[in-house]
């Protein structure tokens, strides 16, 4: 009995140490202090600003690089359309004076006529061609891959060096006419005549885009399923029946695209024009192209900015109604 009576008292007198919490009530007391931390939300809020912003942080350099490299020139442009600036002078709002003036300008509209010729001439050759040179190229024999990479080196080369090129074998005393005075005949004024300068540079258009567009046309042409071909020459269709009827359908989307950007950049052609005719346009200016136009009103001290910005956004129009009228046509070809 009194053994008892004094463990009890002792017993009282040392309470039992307090047992460790468990891994389970250790996580939740974390998760409730981390939601005490971050608010009612628990930190969901965060993540959700945090997904949301990451896309616009990692797309900010490139926004900002066209922010002030494309839509800030595009801007100023259109601004400076509707003055009266010049290279050294901001100038005062004329309002469409300038595009008015554009309407008596015979110099523009010659290069609007180059202009417009250099798409209906170059256009179509840009959109068949690279595909029969994609045709003849896609078959695998032996050598094949050497033909692929002629066609593509034009490609590569620097415009400058390819234009000089073809004006040391279009000159009067160059390579082509050289030949052609050993066989009697009398030399060609590829250089001097309007109109052969004009189709002189347009073929050096063609023959430096040829195997960009053959590349591209490579492309959609390994899309084309050969069962087609097969159960096509089964029934007695020959090569051209089968191009026809088989090929062209199956990369109409891709010709369509080949069309559109050739289209846009045979509008704002220059260089091969530039180099070969000279920066006056060819003899009496009749060669000049609409951007070659722009650079020489534009340029120098002296330089009309305004009206060269005038024509400029004239030239947007003209290339945004062109786009405008290959997309319709192709839609209206697939109604």
């Amino acid at each position: 009995m009194s053994t008892s009576s004094e463990t009890a008292p002792a017993a009282r007198a040392h309470p039992a140490a307090p047992t460790a919490p468990s891994a389970g009530s250790g996580s939740k007391g974390g998760s409730s202090a981390r939601r005490r931390a971050f608010g009612p939300g628990g930190g969901r809020g965060s993540r959700r600003t945090h997904r949301a912003l990451s896309p616009w942080l990692l797309l900010a350099p490139g926004l900002l690089i066209t922010l002030a490299f494309n839509l800030y020139p595009f801007l100023a442009t259109v601004w400076k359309s509707f003055t009266d600036a010049r290279t050294l002078t901001e100038g005062k709002f004329v309002g469409f004076d300038n595009f008015q003036a554009l309407f008596h300008d015979e110099q523009f509209w010659v290069a609007l006529r180059n202009s417009a010729l250099y798409v209906v001439v170059v256009v179509p050759l840009l959109v068949f061609l690279p595909l029969l040179l994609a045709l003849l190229v896609q078959k695998h024999v032996p050598g094949i891959a050497f033909f692929r990479s002629a066609f593509y080196t034009p490609v590569v080369a620097s415009v400058v060096v390819v234009a000089l090129m073809w004006v040391w074998m279009l000159d009067d005393r160059g390579f082509i006419n050289g030949v052609l005075q050993m066989l009697g005949v009398d030399p060609v004024p590829f250089l001097s005549n309007q109109w052969l300068l004009l189709l002189s540079s347009m073929l050096l258009t063609v023959w430096k885009g040829l195997g960009y567009y053959m590349i591209i046309y490579l492309a959609a042409l390994t899309n084309v399923p050969r069962e087609l071909h097969e159960a096509a020459e089964v029934d007695g269709a020959g090569p051209i029946r089968r191009f026809f009827s088989i090929t062209v359908p199956a990369v109409r989307p891709t010709m369509v695209l080949v069309g559109a950007l050739s289209s846009v950049s045979a509008f704002k052609v220059f260089s091969e024009v530039f180099m070969i005719a000279g920066p006056t346009g060819g003899p009496g200016g009749q060669d000049t192209t609409l951007v070659m136009l722009i650079q020489r009103v534009g340029t120098g001290l002296q330089g009309r900015t305004g009206y060269a910005s005038a024509i400029s956004i004239t030239l947007f129009v003209l290339t945004l109604i062109l786009m405008l009228f290959v997309l319709r046509a192709d839609r209206k070809d697939k109604d």
